[in-house]
C-alpha cells in the first residue's frame, strides 16, 4: 500500500483530498468538549486543511504522512516560517503550531507521543485494506492516553474496490469498541458515486472513563 500512496502523491491523483475542511469536522468537534491547547493527533494526514482549522480553533497539531511531497504541498499553500529537522526517523517540517511528520504511522510510538491530548482521522482508516485496519485501530488505542477524545469520519461504499475502502458501522465498533467508548453521530447523504460516510465519537478507555 505504501507504494500505491506514494505513485498517487506523485501523479497528483488525489481526489481524496478535499479543497475546504469537512464540513463533519466544523458540525462535531466542538461538542467533543477537547480543552483549547490540547494536541491533535491526525494520522495519514495527507495535506489536510482540517489541520488549519484545528491549529485556528487553538489546538497544536501533529500530523503523519507518508508522502514528502504532500506536506510539502501543505506548507507551500501555508503562511509562516518552515522549520524542519529529523527525529527518531521521521522528516519533520514544522509551521506555527502545525507539526508534520513524514514516514510510516506504525513506526510512530508513544514515546514520540507524550503530548497528545486527542485525535482526527477523516481519511485514515478508510484508506487501509482490511488487513492492516486492526493493526491501525490498536496502534492508534496506543498511542492515546485514557480520555482522550477524537473524531472518526467513515466510508461505506457499494462495491468492494478501494482505497477508499468500504468500513460500516459494524465494523467499526469492531475495531474500536475494545479500546474507546464509541458514539455514532450522524450519516451523510448517499452520493452519486455510491460512497456514503459516517461520522464518529470516539474516547480512550480507562480507569475514568469505562461505564
Amino acid at each position: 500500500m505504501h507504494e500505491h500512496w506514494l505513485k498517487r502523491w506523485e501523479e497528483g491523483r488525489i481526489g481524496f483530498h478535499r479543497d475546504s475542511v469537512h464540513p463533519a469536522l466544523i458540525r462535531h468537534w466542538p461538542m467533543l468538549g477537547v480543552v483549547p491547547g490540547t494536541k491533535v493527533l491526525v494520522p495519514l494526514c495527507g495535506k489536510s486543511l482540517d489541520m488549519r482549522w484545528l491549529a485556528e480553533h487553538q489546538h497544536p497539531v501533529l500530523g503523519i504522512e507518508l508522502s514528502e511531497r504532500a506536506l510539502e504541498q501543505f506548507v507551500e499553500d501555508g503562511r509562516g516560517e518552515v522549520s524542519r529537522y529529523q527525529q527518531d526517523g521521521f522528516a519533520i517540517l514544522r509551521q506555527g503550531s502545525i507539526e508534520l511528520w513524514c514516514g510510516d504511522f506504525f513506526h510512530f510510538h508513544i514515546a514520540q507521543a507524550s503530548e497528545i491530548g486527542a485525535f482526527y482521522d477523516r481519511a485514515a482508516l478508510i484508506a487501509l485494506p482490511e488487513a492492516t485496519r486492526q493493526r491501525y485501530a490498536f496502534h492508534l488505542a496506543q498511542l492515546i492516553p485514557p480520555g482522550a477524545r477524537g473524531l472518526l469520519v467513515s466510508l461505506s461504499r457499494s462495491g468492494d474496490d478501494g482505497p477508499p475502502f468500504h468500513v460500516d458501522g459494524a465494523e467499526v465498533r469492531r475495531l474500536f469498541d475494545p479500546n474507546f467508548i464509541v458514539t455514532h453521530l450522524e450519516d451523510g447523504e448517499p452520493e452519486a458515486n455510491g460512497f456514503r460516510e459516517s461520522v464518529w465519537a470516539l474516547v480512550r478507555r480507562g480507569p475514568t472513563t469505562d461505564e
